[in-house]
């Protein structure tokens, strides 16, 4: 089985696969009015729903032909800069790539494959750099939490010992207690 084209998947998702008097015949469209709308005033509106529908439908298909269009062109403007790119000698996807995404990077890898002293040592400092920032940032996220847990559970404490730091919270829950008796 070839793979879906563009135009397929489009109009497989974008446009309805039938006609509204397949999908809601004229009968079942009177059936969802009150008996006392007058009937020609439903047939007007189905014809007008039909007839916005198709519209619809034909200015979607308009589009997916128009998108459809525009992929090919698009297409044809990558392998053309590939191509230009393969002729010109241009540095690989991977410099590209590491150059965009590594702005600490003091010099960007001309080998990626290769690397030398002077390329792997400011690499590995500056990822060095980066773990370290993360792992203080995790140890304090860790220490916020660890504080909010003793927090609550010294909190749970109280109210096992019957403790409350707020002495009014306790007597109000031993009057609830005697009043419900």
């Amino acid at each position: 089985m070839p793979p879906p084209t563009e135009s397929t998947i489009l109009t497989s998702f974008l446009l309805p696969p039938s006609p509204l008097p397949i999908i809601l015949p004229p009968s079942a469209f009177t059936a969802l009015f009150p008996p006392s709308t007058p009937a020609s005033s439903i047939s007007h509106l189905y014809r007008l729903l039909s007839h916005q529908r198709a519209l619809l439908s034909d200015a979607v298909r308009a589009d997916i032909e128009d998108e459809v269009r525009r992929g090919v062109v698009q297409r044809r403007a990558v392998v053309r800069s590939r191509r230009e790119g393969e002729r010109a000698g241009g540095e690989e996807e991977e410099v590209g790539i590491e150059r965009a995404l590594s702005s600490t990077n003091p010099s960007p890898l001309h080998h990626p494959r290769h690397h030398t002293l002077r390329t792997i040592l400011p690499t590995l400092d500056t990822a060095t750099e980066d773990i370290e920032t993360e792992v203080a940032l995790l140890e304090l996220e860790a220490e916020t939490l660890l504080a909010e847990i003793r927090n609550t559970v010294g909190g749970l404490s109280d109210l096992r010992y019957g403790k409350f730091r707020n002495q009014e919270v306790g007597e109000g829950v031993r009057g609830a207690l005697e009043g419900g008796s």
